[in-house]
């Protein structure tokens, strides 16, 4: 019996290992070709795929041009002013929106009668594919109601993506809120404007600072749409597909604009996170 009973053990070891191995390998391939782009930005040649030769002249040339003229703003056709501007703006936006319209709608829709239908309707943007969606923003508004692409018809699509993940965070802080405390507020007079500013408000605040943040993420890396939503306008992530593509001189430094992007993220995740949740 004891060596059976060993042997049961150790067969739960093994079981219990099973999952953290495949976590482990999860893991592995979500941030290892992260860190492998980071190293290839300090190589001498990342286009072949392996480090070595290690320098910061990628990140120097991004910032002051090849030729290191005092003003000269990044190296050759590699102008990244334009579309980074036009990305974080649209991102600012986006996550505005997705805020205020996220807060609106997920407070109410516990509410509703039809709220399984109506939630159905509103997460059907994350079971099609951005393309599809895309082509079919762009025949409604160009082709079907004659009206231009433009910056508008950018935010206008970054907002359909995101706002779905951001009406998801908001109906988990809200469906833990405790509704009897809202009750109470009210059988002691507090007014509903009242009792949202001063009490409900407070409490999701963590989940309305967290949709924001996703709603600026998703604009910010979104590409699908952007691409037959955009006219003319060049948003960052369209930009660097476009220079990614041309094969020219310029794609080694996509490589040090991806890893600044990448930590900065990182960074602003923690700080959010930190801030938003650190504290119940």
């Amino acid at each position: 019996m004891s060596q059976i009973r060993k042997n049961k053990l150790q067969l739960n070891k093994i079981l219990r290992l099973i999952p953290v191995a495949l976590g482990g390998l999860a893991l592995f391939f979500i941030y290892f070709p992260i860190f492998w782009l980071m190293l290839l930005s300090f190589s001498a040649e990342p286009l072949t795929g392996i480090p070595g030769g290690w320098h910061f002249e990628w990140y120097v040339d991004m910032v002051y041009g090849a030729d290191r003229r005092e003003g000269e703003a990044f190296v050759g056709d590699f102008q990244l002013k334009e579309p980074l501007t036009k990305s974080i703006v649209i991102a600012t936006l986006t996550s505005l929106l997705c805020m205020v319209s996220a807060v609106l709608v997920g407070r109410s829709l516990p509410k509703m009668k039809s709220q399984g239908l109506l939630l159905f309707g509103f997460l059907v943007p994350l079971m099609v594919p951005g393309i599809v969606v895309g082509i079919g923003m762009f025949l409604f508004f160009r082709i079907g109601l004659g009206i231009k692409m433009g910056t508008w018809s950018l935010a206008l699509a970054h907002f359909v993506w995101a706002f779905p993940f951001c009406l998801l965070v908001i109906l988990v802080v809200v469906s833990r809120l405790d509704q009897r405390i809202l009750e109470a507020a009210r059988d002691l007079g507090a007014t509903k404007t009242q009792t949202f500013f001063q009490i409900e408000l407070p409490i999701i605040k963590p989940g309305i600072f967290a949709a924001g943040f996703f709603g600026f993420l998703l604009s910010f890396n979104e590409l699908p749409f952007s691409i037959f939503m955009r006219k003319g306008d060049m948003t960052l992530p369209i930009y660097l597909w476009i220079q990614s593509g041309a094969h020219n001189s310029s794609v080694p430094l996509i490589f040090a604009l991806s890893t600044i992007i990448t930590i900065i993220s990182m960074v602003v995740t923690y700080l959010i996170v930190r801030v938003g949740f650190g504290k119940e």
